[in-house]
């Protein structure tokens, strides 16, 4: 692994033969190699919570931003759920103009610094690259992701983050329920229309998953803070430890509010239904995730959070959640970790970069198993999580392939902790709350929305994981700018 140092003097070398160019060609672009991006050892990393990516340097961002080819047709911002204007913000990066290129960026998106690390920039942007589709290999696509973030960081840096301009007030109040991307989306949007808008927010600290859920090493709490401040100098009115249905009800926002948006995401935990999972020890992600994040109880010194020591750890599941999970267990102490999915490596749903790091600090992955219960000692506490061990079928609805158990082949892990990371369903509060006031759920518990957001109550707009399920930062905030636009139509309408 190269030093930051390195890494910048190898791009300026060759950002210096690549302006010596006189006519630059496709096949001079092409000749680029991606940049790697620098990042913490991990024999350091994975007993500290410090950001594990460090950030291109801006030799490195210039020169990988002349990677680009400037397509006509922007493929790359056909597969952007915010349709930022990737093309236009990378050429500007490439001609050393990094104030246009945030300014464009910002056209679109208030959370630059948030997406720029933890959107799956690889299965979304990126993936409709043309470089890389020349190169058929998704590695050598340009990093949009790390050159967001880049302009996004120098930025906030430079502390003269500029803002949009705000609309002369009209008068209409409006509601946001969740202080997550879907909802932080729509605060922004609709406050740009010049409507007064308040957020509320069940805990103490605002961001939602991006402050509960997503560990420090992946995303610093100071930057999410600093992008809801942004929202509070636009005039955002920020309420927090409020949680509607009990401190008020859904029906009294109507009442209160012109309209009203219901981001409150999908954080009711899954679990597995398998013997031992009531015993101390046995975590959700969400609660194991919360302590640690929003709580810090990482930090042993000062935060008054309980974690229990852990020694030997296992995670169950092989989505993003898992991954944090298991290298936030190392941050906290544990020696050993394991992680238990039931499938190959290859139908893993985490980013690849994800599995990457928590391979290389350590955590040892146990692949094709899953659990059959969890063992207890004589005093009650977990002592193993029993396996089973699996094959691959033929492939099933989601179109990865089937596992199937193998008889017979059952082994322990010798584990003190278990922490179950199989997923989330919508917090049935909002439903048991609200139903009678006419709002319209599916099977999942889920909001029924139309293809802008609306339920079934004229006034009442919802987005992000409470409309689709658990899924990304960058889907929500699509789904946001979306039921802001129709909020913001109906409010001109009136």
């Amino acid at each position: 692994m190269k030093t930051i140092e390195e890494l910048d003097s190898q791009a300026k070398g060759l950002l210096e033969n690549f302006r010596k160019l006189e006519k630059v060609l496709p096949k001079d672009r092409m000749a680029i190699p991606p940049q790697e991006m620098p990042s913490q050892e991990p024999e350091a990393r994975r007993r500290n919570t410090g950001e594990v990516a460090l950030g291109y340097t801006e030799a490195q961002a210039v020169i990988e931003a002349n990677r680009c080819l400037q397509c006509p047709g922007q493929p790359c911002r056909e597969s952007c759920p915010v349709k930022l204007p990737i093309r236009d913000f990378v050429h500007a990066i490439s001609q050393g103009d990094f104030k246009g290129a945030i300014q464009l960026i910002k056209e679109q998106s208030l959370l630059p610094a948030v997406c720029g690390r933890v959107c799956p920039q690889e299965k979304q942007c990126q993936s409709n690259c043309t470089m890389g589709k020349m190169f058929k290999d998704s590695s050598k696509a340009v990093a949009i992701g790390r050159l967001e973030r880049y302009v996004a960081d120098r930025e906030r840096a430079s502390g003269t983050v500029e803002l949009p301009k705000i609309a002369p007030s009209t008068g209409k109040r409006v509601a946001v329920v969740g202080s997550g991307p879907s909802s932080l989306t729509v605060a922004a949007d609709t406050r740009r229309e010049g409507h007064d808008v308040t957020v509320f927010e069940a805990f103490h600290k605002f961001g939602g998953v991006m402050q509960y859920g997503i560990p420090e090493f992946r995303l610093p709490k100071a930057i999410v803070n600093a992008e809801v401040n942004n929202l509070r100098t636009l005039g955002v009115h920020l309420e927090p430890n409020f949680l509607v249905g009990r401190t008020k009800t859904l029906a009294d926002l109507v009442k209160e509010y012109d309209a009203v948006f219901l981001g409150i995401g999908a954080g009711l935990p899954k679990f597995m239904d398998m013997p031992g999972e009531n015993l101390p020890g046995v975590f959700s992600a969400n609660e194991f995730l919360t302590r640690a994040n929003l709580m810090k109880a990482y930090d042993r010194e000062h935060a008054v959070t309980p974690l229990p020591e852990v020694k030997r750890v296992a995670v169950c599941g092989g989505g993003n959640v898992a991954m944090d999970a298991a290298r936030t267990a190392l941050r906290i102490g544990a020696e050993e970790v394991y992680l238990v999915y039931r499938r190959s490596r290859a139908e893993m749903p985490a980013r690849a970069e994800e599995v990457e790091h928590a391979e290389e600090e350590g955590v040892k992955f146990h692949l094709l198993c899953n659990p059959k219960q969890i063992l207890a000692d004589e005093q009650g506490k977990v002592r193993a999580l029993e396996c089973l061990r699996y094959e691959l079928g033929e492939p099933d609805a989601s179109g990865r392939r089937r596992p199937v158990a193998v008889p017979g082949s059952e082994f322990e892990l010798a584990v003190d902790t278990v922490i179950i990371a199989i997923g989330n369903v919508a917090n049935p509060l909002i439903r048991m709350t609200s139903e009678e006031l006419g709002l319209e759920f599916n099977q999942k518990g889920l909001i029924v929305c139309d293809e802008e957001g609306r339920t079934s109550l004229p006034t009442v707009f919802a987005g992000g994981d409470i409309l689709s399920g658990a899924a990304t930062v960058i889907l929500a905030m699509g789904q946001g700018r979306v039921a802001a636009a129709a909020i913001n139509k109906m409010l001109a309408a009136k």
